[in-house]
């Protein structure tokens, strides 16, 4: 029986792709600042989080092998 965790994960990997370039274009790199402090404090959580997800997804298919 497949896993049918495989959705949820495809869409954090569509997230943390989407939240990492906006994360990117909020950065200022002349004055290595942001421009919106508390938005990306957000971007950053909601980076993380869903980079978190992914990692713990992949060690436990891998260690199910």
């Amino acid at each position: 029986m497949q896993n049918k965790n495989n959705a949820p994960i495809f869409v954090l990997r569509i997230v943390a792709i989407i939240v990492g370039v906006a994360l990117y274009k909020q950065f200022d790199f002349k004055t290595m600042q942001f421009e919106k402090p508390a938005l990306a404090a957000v971007y950053a959580i909601t980076f993380l989080f869903s980079i978190y997800v992914i990692i713990k997804d992949f060690r436990k298919k891998r260690s199910e092998k």
